[in-house]
């Protein structure tokens, strides 16, 4: 179904470069429209450790449930962003479709570096998992969606990695699983360390992830040439694939001047050469640049919906 307010190029069209976070974006993060929803759970927290561990959780207006539910994970280079932000717009359509939509906040790079987005996520979903029942939501039937830096984020979560098999849970005491599965990454950085000679050699993106203060360096601790293969290799889901992955989907623009085209390719044909076909379907949007919006336009949404009913 179309979005009422769909998020389009616009947002992006005074940018000459990348994100950086050497100084506070400027960017400013337009919201969502969520007065519609009857009912709805605003500002949830997940967690205790920071007061950005919260989750949004949204219900369609008829049925019991329990839902199938689709969790939206927001993007913003790891560093800026807001999970009732304008993209929500378009994924609450969902709910017309009888999916629960849920989007959730994680701590950011200022706050705190890799791997905290990706253990606040987990910790999000099996939250939800174990509240399933108070909420009439299907614990069996749960997605990952995410945009941009929220594409690498829902990608991770789609590789279902194991309680204190990922960086940081070693000795915790994890209850419930964080599995997902479904899960969808549209435009998503996978590859930190090639993306600059990605977009050199494409001639469109824009070729400043190596610097200092990047979106990827800010959020890997340092400037991404001094880091080891070994720690970007943890944020790279390429790293984690594996039989227990859930199905995917993969959108990317061609024309993408934040993210590298390349990404999702590479990615796709790793996903393809250690599993097989049939684990991922991948849509290659020949016009479309980062956040275009093309994304929610109404040929897109019959995509995704028609996927996300097919796999959930």
């Amino acid at each position: 179904m179309e979005s009422n307010q769909p998020f389009a190029t616009e947002d992006f069209a005074g940018l000459d470069g990348s994100l950086q976070f050497d100084a506070p974006p400027q960017m400013e993060i337009k919201l969502a429209d969520v007065s519609w929803v009857q009912r709805k759970f605003l500002d949830i927290p997940y967690a205790e450790e920071s007061p950005n561990q919260r989750l949004d959780l949204y219900l369609p207006d008829e049925g019991d449930g329990p839902f199938p539910l689709v969790v939206h994970i927001h993007g913003g280079g790891f560093g800026m962003g807001d999970k009732r932000d304008d993209h929500m717009d378009t994924y609450l359509q969902g709910l017309r479709h009888g999916f629960a939509i849920a989007s959730v906040e994680y701590r950011l790079s200022g706050e705190a570096i890799f791997p905290a987005a990706v253990l606040d996520c987990r910790e999000a979903f099996r939250f939800l998992r174990r509240h399933a029942a108070q909420y009439d939501i299907d614990p069996n039937r749960i997605c990952a969606l995410g945009g941009s830096a929220g594409g690498n984020l829902a990608a991770l979560m789609g590789m279902n990695i194991p309680n204190g098999q990922f960086p940081g849970e070693e000795g915790k005491s994890l209850v419930g699983s964080c599995a997902v599965q479904a899960c969808v990454d549209q435009f998503g950085p996978i590859d930190f360390r090639h993306m600059d000679e990605q977009a050199r050699a494409n001639g469109v993106s824009f070729a400043d992830h190596d610097e200092p203060r990047s979106a990827e360096s800010s959020y890997m601790g340092g400037a991404l040439p001094e880091l080891s293969d070994e720690w970007l290799a943890q944020a790279d889901p390429t790293t984690y694939i594996n039989e227990a992955m859930a199905p995917m989907l993969v959108e990317h623009g061609c024309m993408d001047r934040l993210v590298p085209f390349a990404q999702s390719v590479n990615f796709v044909n790793a996903i393809y050469q250690k599993l097989g076909p049939g684990r991922v379907e991948f849509v290659p949007l020949p016009n479309a640049d980062h956040e275009d919006k093309e994304y929610s336009s109404p040929w897109n949404m019959r995509v995704l919906w028609g996927w996300l009913k097919e796999h959930l």
